[in-house]
């Protein structure tokens, strides 16, 4: 089993959508006035009944608005209106209606989609389209028994363009971004039972011989040599060989490269600190920060940047046994830290304690860090922002921007530094958790120990990585959040 998936082809064309002998044919606009000149000859083929729909106002072009119609005498077989609304950013407002237009596609058994974005998109704008295309398409079936009536969801998308010459690079970039998405995605869907540690190192390996980058995985007796008592604590409670992955993009020549950190708990009980029974399923997802780096890297491989990137996860499960860390025990870090550990539910960190040091051998222009470490964030910034905190004012606001233009957005949190009482320990240098009370923000406090010697920014995703209910325009499940966000931060970079 790969970390892939199938993704649909996407075809480019340009010319007059009426010509389309497509089964779907999508249209994608925002508030239109009137009937776009370029429709014309498609609205003569339904006998005007795009015209008469746009006047009467049965189509407005709202955000997530669809609207179906028959086809007519010729082209496409049948037509999708699909609002994008009025978002002050076209390229994000366009990622989520293609994201709508190709899985009402597939609802639709079309097997294929045609779009076209009416007045037409170029560049960054139809990249977003793309990208939003390829993540509506993507289902994750692989463990389901084939239905006994047939299905055709989408494999097939052609994207309608002004000049198929001009506009190509920006399809194939799109696509290129969405293949990250659904790596990611895959990943986060998958069971702990399959997303094990050694296939994290194994989906790492896989993107290395793809696109010819240099991996590293480490194990037990690795990091025992290395001295990370943080992130093997962790481990020490379950059979399953942990590891830390590096994955190495080398597009800058000598340049110091970014470094990519996530956190890989492919499931996490609580450890002794054990969690409520009820929900506990959802902590299949608790390696979303490292499904988002592997994501980010076969985007940033298969885009070609001009830049220097590390990608590390540092992968384990968290299980209540016999050989389980206990609250009060006290562990070492390989920086030299001496943690005590009050909660066991609160392993991320010390997992994502080691990574952070040992980014620094890399001597990296910048670190960032993305996990779903706490349920804080979720209380405070909701489901649609992450949490973002640093060392480096001018980073936080890179990722900042970097998050936004991927419609991704996320929301600063300080490091204020009278929270830095609460985990301070009456045995320890510092404890694992200080509480309650600013829960995220303590949290980025304790990481920040381990982050020396480079700037750092860290996400907290964890009410954004995954959904417990529908998107919309994605389907209950996996996100992808945040390969988006590290994708435009390293192109911006590269730029």
């Amino acid at each position: 089993m790969t970390s892939r998936g199938t993704l649909p082809t996407i075809n480019v064309v340009a010319g007059d959508a009426s010509a389309l002998d497509a089964p779907v044919l999508a249209i994608v606009m925002a508030k239109p006035a009137a009937l776009d000149a370029s429709l014309a000859a498609l609205d003569e083929a339904t006998g005007g009944a795009l015209a008469r729909t746009i006047a009467r106002g049965d189509f407005t072009g709202r955000r997530d608005e669809v609207l179906h119609l028959a086809g007519g005498t010729r082209g496409p077989a049948r037509i999708l209106l699909v609002g994008a609304g009025d978002a002050p950013d076209r390229a994000v407002a366009l990622k989520r209606a293609g994201a709508l237009a190709a899985r009402r596609a597939s609802a639709l058994d079309a097997g294929a989609v045609a779009v076209v974005v009416v007045p037409g998109a170029e560049g960054t704008a139809l990249e977003a389209l793309v990208t939003g295309l390829t993540m509506g398409a993507w289902e994750y079936r692989d463990l389901k028994s084939p239905p006994k009536e047939p299905r055709s969801p989408v494999t097939s998308i052609t994207v309608v363009v002004g000049d198929a010459a001009r506009d190509e690079g920006a399809v194939r970039a799109g696509e290129s971004v969405g293949a990250g998405y659904a790596l990611a995605r895959r990943l986060q869907m998958m069971p702990g039972n399959l997303c094990t540690p050694d296939f994290l190192a194994d989906t790492a390996r896989d993107i290395a011989a793809r696109h010819a980058l240099e991996v590293t995985v480490l194990g037990r007796r690795e990091m025992e040599s290395l001295r990370m008592g943080s992130f093997l604590a962790v481990a020490q409670g379950t059979p399953q060989e942990p590891r830390l992955v590096a994955l190495e993009y080398r597009g800058g020549g000598d340049a110091r490269p970014l470094v990519l950190v996530g956190k890989g708990i492919c499931f996490d009980t609580g450890g002794i600190s054990i969690k409520p029974a009820e929900r506990m399923e959802w902590m299949k997802y608790d390696m979303s920060g490292a499904a988002g780096v592997l994501g980010a890297m076969e985007a940033i491989a298969r885009l070609r940047l001009k830049v220097n990137v590390v990608g590390l996860v540092g992968a384990t499960t968290n299980m209540p046994s016999g050989t389980a860390i206990n609250p009060g025990d006290v562990v070492q870090a390989s920086n030299g830290t001496f943690i005590e550990i009050v909660n066991t539910d609160a392993e991320g960190r010390l997992v994502l304690a080691d990574v952070l040091a040992y980014a620094k051998k890399y001597d990296p222009a910048a670190v960032v860090d993305a996990a779903t470490l706490t349920g804080a964030v979720v209380i405070g910034l909701g489901n649609s922002l992450h949490g973002v905190m640093g060392n480096d004012p001018a980073l936080v606001q890179e990722l900042l921007g970097a998050g936004t233009r991927a419609g991704e957005p996320g929301w600063e949190l300080p490091l204020w530094p009278d929270y830095e009482e609460q985990i301070k320990s009456d045995t320890a240098d510092i404890k694992n958790t200080g509480g309650r009370a600013a829960g995220t923000i303590t949290a980025g406090l304790f990481l920040k120990v381990f982050a020396e010697g480079y700037p750092w920014v860290h996400l907290d995703v964890a009410g954004t990585a995954y959904s417990e209910s529908d998107l919309v325009a994605l389907p209950r499940g996996g996100t992808g959040r945040p390969v988006g966000t590290f994708v435009e931060f390293v192109r911006a970079r590269a730029r």
